[in-house]
C-alpha cells in the first residue's frame, strides 16, 4: 500500500466544476489532470450531471481528453478501464454513506481523505499483476483479492 500523502484539496465548488466541465469539454491542461482531478470529475459527474452515466460515458470522455492533450490510449498508456470502473464504484460507495447536504467541494475533499480517495485503494482488491495488466487496461476485469464494495 502507498505511503501517506496529503491530497490537494479543492477550495470551493467552482474549482470542482472547473475540473468536471473541463474534462467533459477537453478544456483542462494536462497538468490539471491529477489523481485528485480524476476523483473530483467522477464525483461531479455522478452528483451534478444526471445526463452522463459515469460507468458508460467516462471511458470515452477520458479517452477524448487524453487525446486532446497529446496523449494516447493504448495497451500500455492512457485510459485504464478497470481502474476507472473501480473508482466509479468507490465513489458511489462513498456517496452512499456521505451527508448529501455537504457542498460539492466538501464531498470531494472528504472523498480525497477517505480510503476510496487514496491512489492505491484499488490494490486492496486487485493484485498489482492483475490491475496493471493489458487485459485490465483495455477492459474491465473483476478483482482477484477481494470483492469491490
Amino acid at each position: 500500500m502507498e505511503e501517506e500523502y496529503e491530497p490537494r484539496l479543492f477550495a470551493d465548488d467552482a474549482a470542482v466544476r472547473h475540473i468536471g466541465e473541463g474534462l467533459i469539454h477537453c478544456r483542462l491542461t494536462r497538468p490539471e489532470w491529477t489523481h485528485e482531478a480524476h476523483l473530483a470529475a467522477c464525483l461531479y459527474i455522478i452528483v451534478e450531471r444526471a445526463d452522463i452515466v459515469a460507468e458508460r460515458d467516462l471511458p470515452n470522455i477520458i479517452r477524448r481528453f487524453n487525446e486532446s492533450v497529446g496523449g494516447t490510449n493504448s495497451d500500455t498508456e492512457g485510459y485504464h478501464e478497470t481502474i476507472t470502473q473501480t473508482y466509479v464504484k468507490g465513489v458511489r460507495a462513498f456517496l452512499a454513506r456521505t451527508n448529501p447536504a455537504l457542498s460539492l467541494a466538501e464531498k470531494v475533499n472528504a472523498l480525497l481523505k477517505a480510503p476510496e480517495g487514496h491512489r492505491d485503494w484499488p490494490l486492496g482488491f486487485y493484485s498489482s499483476e492483475r490491475l496493471f495488466s493489458v487485459e485490465a487496461r483495455v477492459g474491465y476485469i473483476p478483482p482477484d483479492i477481494a470483492p469491490l464494495p
